[in-house]
């Protein structure tokens, strides 16, 4: 298995073969994140149980796992750091986000006969990644973040939470690069701690948050050393938000 974290989705629907399947459980053990982005699929699947099912096709695991290959993530990209944004950046980091590549691999759409049709990923406009999923939510909020001194004056970021679809989404616009090294990563806000929520996307304007966010009381960003996975967000937060009913 190359790349254990790509298929939290598969493992979800019962994609996987049983020594790919214990292969990846031996691998959950060991990653929250993983585990917290398994529970958040598995959730928003039993909230469908009550719906006609349409028989998923002898196929869907070579379509699911052929979808995650064609969207490996790529290398971090990072480009020149403003010097205001640099003085944030003595601290740690960490690795991408990867659970929405699964969780796109295995994309739900809901058929014109009222079923439920399982499907890879694919060019297909009338998918709806998690993202959409989350923006055209009924009960969707939207949190303006409170960036600080020292980060572009033009750039902003708005938290997106569903609590009946149990995710939210950070979109930014003008954001300026993690210094080199670096990235944002997000924390959610549970029982007064703050909680890993996975690294920001480099190469979109928006991400999911990885875990759980019903019951989540607000957000933050931070500056972290790549490739490291922290506990707790370092003295360089750039962004937080309170989540106002």
């Amino acid at each position: 298995m190359s790349d254990s974290h790509a298929l939290s989705g598969a493992y979800a629907l019962d994609a996987l073969d049983d020594l790919e399947r214990a292969e990846f459980e031996r691998h959950l053990a060991t990653c929250p994140a993983c585990r917290d982005e398994v529970d958040g699929l598995a959730e928003a699947a039993s909230m469908m149980t009550e719906m006609s099912l349409t028989a998923p096709p002898p196929e869907l695991r070579d379509r699911v796992l052929s979808g995650i290959a064609t969207v490996r993530p790529m290398p971090p990209v990072v480009g020149e750091v403003r010097a205001e944004v640099t003085s944030l950046a003595d601290r740690r980091d960490r690795r991408r986000f990867r659970g929405l590549l699964a969780a796109a691999a295995a994309a739900v759409v809901v058929a014109g006969t009222g079923g439920i049709v399982w499907t890879a990923a694919q060019d297909d406009t009338s998918t709806y990644t998690a993202a959409e999923a989350v923006q055209n939510a009924d009960d969707a909020q939207r949190f303006r973040v409170q960036l600080a001194e020292g980060v572009d004056p033009d750039a902003e970021a708005t938290v997106i939470r569903s609590e009946d679809l149990n995710r939210a989404i950070v979109t930014t616009v003008d954001m300026p690069p993690a210094p080199e090294g670096y990235v944002y990563e997000l924390w959610l806000l549970r029982d007064g701690q703050y909680v890993a929520a996975g690294p920001m996307a480099t190469d979109s304007d928006e991400t999911v948050f990885s875990g759980q966010a019903a019951d989540a009381t607000g957000a933050a960003i931070s500056i972290e050393e790549a490739g490291t996975q922290p506990v707790e967000p370092s003295d360089a937060v750039v962004g937080t938000v309170e989540f106002q009913a």
